[in-house]
C-alpha cells in the first residue's frame, strides 16, 4: 500500500439520527481517532489526520467500522487528502505560514 505522507481532512456525518446535533457522534469518533498514534487536529468542521497514506486510510476505515459498531447505521464522509514530496509539512506548519503572512 502507499506510504506517501499525507494530510487527510475528514468530516463524518451520521445520517438518520433523531437530532440535528452531531456533537455526541463527533465526541465518539474523536476519542477513537485520539487512540491512534497518528497526529490529528480537531477543528470546527472535522479532523485533520496526518501520517503515511496507508495508515491514515486504515484509520478512516476503522472509525467507520467503530461508528457502525456503536449503532450508527449510515455514515457520510467527506475526505480531502493532500500529499507533498518536496518537503515534510504538518498541518500546523501550513497554518503557521498563513498566520505569519497575515502579520506582515
Amino acid at each position: 500500500m502507499a506510504k506517501v505522507p499525507c494530510l487527510a481532512d475528514v468530516c463524518m456525518v451520521p445520517i438518520g439520527t433523531n437530532s440535528a446535533s452531531v456533537s455526541d457522534f463527533v465526541t465518539l469518533i474523536e476519542r477513537k481517532i485520539r487512540e491512534s498514534p497518528l497526529k490529528s487536529t480537531l477543528h470546527s468542521a472535522g479532523t485533520t489526520i496526518e501520517g503515511p497514506w496507508d495508515e491514515v486510510m486504515s484509520l478512516i476505515g476503522e472509525i467507520h467500522e467503530y461508528a457502525h459498531a456503536n449503532g450508527y447505521v449510515r455514515i457520510q464522509s467527506d475526505i480531502r487528502i493532500g500529499t507533498r514530496t518536496d518537503k515534510v509539512q504538518t498541518a500546523q506548519d501550513k497554518i503557521d505560514v498563513v498566520l505569519k503572512k497575515l502579520n506582515q
